[in-house]
């Protein structure tokens, strides 16, 4: 089970910058619980993929890993989720693994056709991954590779999984259209609180990640995460804390900082969800993603020394799986032989704990969370838990966490000027901007 010490935010460890017991008596958990407890929101169903049945996963994760590769389509949490479970937990796994896996999250037409260059299509099983089914970015890669697979004569229905809607949306139309392989996406999920449904269970099973071992994580700090005391629920802390830290210290900025080189993705999973739902409104907070010790290197300072403005979030990592000693070599120099007889894992778990104590004694807040080693069961745990966090979050600041309103009128800009029918006041609008003096140099 992952624990979460949040002894660096109070003020008996870093003074004035710290809290008190008292600064969350305000916090009311009894509405957050009422919150959960009724759905208020029915996004909120994000909370019951620990429950969902995995055998419909399982099968077309047996039938994906038989190809060679595995291209997924999609952006935001429908690209981030799935990127965070195969860096995790199978590291350089296309060195060394089939089916070899291609995520393309953009429209940068120099990446899809690189990708296009080292796959044969023929080899390759394709996971359209977007609810709406109307993802302007992932429907245009999707048409190209829907393309070229007729081109090529090849049987659409045993190249395509589509993960969308299970009623409505125009990729669940070309579903039934076409006879095509398909996930359901839960009504309430949204993208970024969907790494645990289809979303990125199906990639899981097609690199040989348990499903099953991610729920069963995701269930058991979900337990400990419904407690309507606030000092028995890490979630409800983790978001209080960060709230407060804020809204009493001006601490806006939250640094997410994994002491693993295997969770770097996932600290840019977890800024989406951050990020996305909590911005809003003119409140929020801002996240960061860091990866220790590589950051030790370039942000560090900044943190010690710079603007009071930051709460650091450690990922500490207990057993990593592998180690290897330091050998006995250059003795005869006192600045390096201090490091024989120790090891790698030895080093990196030290430079977490100094990092750690040195913002601390700077009068810099921060929160250790650490895993007991990085495996499917404790990532369920820790996407499940800043997930519920996050929810949790929205809620103090009195935000809907589940929508992203100021996403929207992009989105309604670009439909405008690619032509989509309905929007042809913004393709206005575009073209009005488009005229407008600019100052360049």
């Amino acid at each position: 089970m992952i624990r979460i010490d949040f002894s660096n935010l109070m003020q008996d460890a870093v003074g004035r910058n710290g809290l008190t017991k008292d600064d969350f008596k305000n916090i009311d958990t009894k509405k957050i619980t009422e919150i959960i407890e009724t759905r208020k929101y029915p996004e909120l169903e994000f909370l019951d993929l620990h429950k969902a049945d995995t055998s419909q996963i399982k099968e077309l994760g047996k039938y994906a890993s038989k190809f060679e590769n595995f291209l997924l389509l999609g952006i935001g949490g429908s690209a981030l989720g799935p990127r965070s479970i195969l860096e995790a937990l199978s590291p350089f796994h296309n060195l060394k693994n089939k089916p070899r896996v291609f995520i393309y999250d953009n429209v940068d037409p120099a990446t899809l056709k690189n990708i296009l260059s080292l796959i044969d299509l023929k080899k390759t099983v394709i996971n359209i991954i977007t609810k709406s089914g109307s993802t302007a970015e992932t429907i245009a890669s999707f048409m190209i590779t829907w393309k070229i697979l007729q081109e090529q004569s090849l049987k659409l229905e045993e190249h395509v999984i589509v993960t969308t809607d299970p009623e409505k949306g125009n990729l669940r139309k070309i579903v039934k259209d076409y006879c095509l392989m398909s996930l359901p996406i839960p009504h309430g999920v949204g993208g970024r609180y969907s790494v645990l449904s289809p979303v990125g269970l199906l990639l899981a099973e097609a690199i040989g990640i348990s499903s099953d071992d991610m729920l069963k994580g995701a269930k058991d700090i979900h337990d400990k995460c419904m407690n309507a005391d606030l000092w028995q629920n890490p979630a409800y802390l983790f978001s209080s804390g960060l709230y407060l830290m804020q809204q009493l210290k001006n601490k806006n900025i939250t640094v997410i900082m994994p002491y693993a080189d295997r969770l770097k993705s996932f600290s840019e999973w977890f800024c989406q969800l951050w990020a996305e739902s909590l911005g809003k409104g003119g409140k929020g907070l801002t996240p960061y993603p860091s990866v220790g010790t590589t950051d030790q290197h370039s942000q560090l300072q900044l943190w010690m020394e710079g603007p009071e403005d930051k709460v650091v979030v450690f990922l500490s990592i207990e057993d990593y799986g592998v180690d290897i000693n330091i050998p006995d070599v250059f003795q005869d120099m006192e600045g390096l032989s201090y490091l024989s007889g120790h090891s790698l894992g030895e080093l990196i778990r030290i430079e977490q704990e100094a990092s750690e104590i040195a913002l601390a004694k700077n009068g810099r807040p921060g929160i250790t969370i650490k895993l007991p080693r990085i495996d499917a069961y404790h990532l369920g745990q820790l996407f499940h838990f800043f997930e519920i966090s996050t929810a949790v979050a929205g809620f103090l600041y009195g935000i809907n966490p589940f929508n992203q309103p100021g996403v929207e009128e992009g989105k309604n800009l670009t439909y405008g000027m690619m032509g989509k029918k309905g929007y042809e006041e913004k393709r206005k609008d575009f073209e009005l901007y488009r005229r407008k003096t600019k100052l360049e140099l």
